[in-house]
């Protein structure tokens, strides 16, 4: 397994943390500022990022930003507890999910290993099909008829549980266990969020609306064919 990169200005933390994912037989290494954070990320070495929103110079934010225009290495973001506006944004960038601070090492360990387990069970001969959408799980690659539809490692576990229960309704407290992992928090608007991304994605390739059906009150529907 590659390491996972730390972003975060707070030494004393990133030192609690690299200590506790040693002990769990996981490497890490640190950047302290989201420039050499950035470009770290790039550099195809790890695993995924934890990142902090908070950081002198560029914040979070943006270093997210800088890394999901070339890259959609999985991001865990750390953020100020009850700072909505910046998980918001975070996860409209295109972070994976995130961990609202103080937290505890076990708590980010709970969060990664439910990220980096997300393409472990998938059966690589059964390729996932409806209408012009097409999922590889394996590969983790998702087709809308002859394009390439770019996504983050949540945005396919999410379109790869829609899918699987094609012209079913699962609810979002069904979505977030089942790709994120976790289960679903009061006032959490993860989901939503990341539907919305896949929507957007799936409009810039042609798709017309409609494929991913919100039941209100209920959850979200993936047209069957």
């Amino acid at each position: 397994m590659q390491p996972i990169l730390l972003v975060d200005d707070d030494r004393e933390l990133t030192e609690l943390l690299a200590t506790y994912l040693s002990a769990e037989g996981i490497s890490t290494e640190t950047a302290h500022d989201g420039e050499s954070g950035a470009a770290l990320a790039l550099s195809g070495r790890f695993q995924m990022v934890i990142l902090d929103v908070m950081m002198p110079g560029i914040s979070g934010i943006e270093t997210l930003r800088k890394i999901r225009q070339h890259s959609a290495i999985a991001v865990l973001m750390l953020t100020a507890k009850g700072d909505d506006i910046d998980r918001i944004i975070g996860l409209e960038l295109g972070a994976d999910d995130y961990v609202p601070k103080p937290c505890s090492p076990r708590e980010i360990l709970a969060r990664i290993r439910a990220i980096l387990r997300r393409g472990d069970n998938s059966n690589p001969d059964t390729p996932l099909s409806s209408g012009g959408l097409t999922l590889a799980p394996m590969q983790r690659r998702a087709h809308w008829h002859d394009h390439s539809l770019e996504l983050t490692s949540t945005e396919f576990s999410l379109l790869e549980a829609l899918i699987s229960h094609a012209g079913r309704i699962v609810s979002k407290a069904q979505l977030s266990e089942l790709a994120l992992g976790r289960k679903l928090m009061r006032y959490d608007r993860s989901i939503d969020v990341h539907i919305s991304s896949i929507r957007q994605k799936l409009s810039a390739l042609g798709e017309p609306g409609g494929l991913i059906v919100t039941v209100r009150g209920q959850g979200y529907q993936l047209r069957a064919d």
